[in-house]
Formats: C-alpha cells, structure tokens, sequence
C-alpha cells in the first residue's frame, strides 16, 4: 500500500507538472502571438518612415528644381523689374529701347499666364541686333514675334516687337 501511496502521489505530482505546463505554454503562445504582432506593426511602421523620409528627400529636391526653374518666368509683382532689366540690356548695347505697352496674357486657353509686351528700338544696326539678342538670350522664358525692322534717315535704326515673357504668380508665403 505504501508504493501505491508512492505511485499515486508520483502520478498526481506528474499530473499537476503537465496542467501547470499546458497553462505555461499556452500564455507563451499568447506573448507570442502579441510579439509577432508587434513585430508585424514596427516592421510596418519602420517601412512607412523610410517612405516618408524618401518623400521628403524627393520634396527637397523638387523644391530645388522649383526654385531653379521659377526663376526662368516673371513674376507678376516683379513686372517692373524685369521692364527695368529689358532697359538696361538696351542701355549695354548702346540702343534706346522704350517699352510701349504691358498686359497681362493667358496662353493655352487660360492654363498658363504671360506678360505681353510691346517694344520699340532704335540705335545703330549692331545695337539694336545685339540688343534683340540679349534680350531673347535673356534667362527668362522669352518668345518673339511681329518684329518690324526699317532704317530711318539719317542711318539709325528701328525695330518694334511684341514679346511674350512667361509669367508666374507671386511665391505663396508660408504659413
């Protein structure tokens, strides 16, 4: 009687190991599982931050471009000035340029915007050509059209032009 005293102690000692370890194992599969999931939400989260990063980057870059490119196009609010630079290419080449008129247009049917100009030269033959061509080399975007060309007595000459500048809206001010 005692061994089946020992035996059955043994066996409810057995007995009581196994339902401590099912409940052990089954709360490490719990964490588990939380582990995994955690796991699963930084991995994620990890991939959006470096995509996040990688738009900035890219932003950044285009922002530079932006910059780069705005400054191929006139502003509206720095009409005068770039009437004041006209003059003075005018001035450099030894040519008097006038500007006759200035109005705002839209190109394509309205999507783009530009300043038209009405323009009058006269100099000497080299002056004004040289003058045309600083100002259709100039780092703006320039087209020209209707260019009326005569030489006056007295051997001076005369152009007249109409120029298209391409325009922009004044920077939007940060907030």
């Amino acid at each position: 009687m005692k061994s089946f005293l020992r035996l059955g102690i043994a066996l409810l000692v057995c007995f009581v190991a196994l339902v401590a370890y099912s409940i052990w194992y089954g709360a490490v599969a719990a964490y588990s599982s939380d582990v995994a999931r955690l796991s699963l939400e930084i991995s994620n989260k990890t991939g959006t931050k470096r995509h996040l990063n990688s738009a900035r980057a890219a932003l950044a870059e285009i922002e530079n471009d932006e910059a780069l490119v705005r400054k191929y196009f006139v502003s509206e609010a720095d009409a005068v000035a770039f009437i004041k630079d006209l003059e003075a290419h005018g001035r450099a080449q030894n040519a008097t340029l006038e500007v006759l008129s200035v109005s705002s247009d839209k190109l394509n049917g309205g999507a783009k915007s530009a300043l038209a100009l009405s323009l009058s030269m006269s100099g000497t033959f080299d002056a004004v050509m040289r003058t045309l061509g600083a100002i259709e080399h100039a780092p703006y975007a320039v087209s020209t059209s209707n260019l009326v060309f005569s030489k006056e007595a007295g051997g001076s000459w005369h152009a007249q032009l109409s120029l298209v500048a391409g325009s922009r809206p004044p920077a939007a001010k940060p907030l």
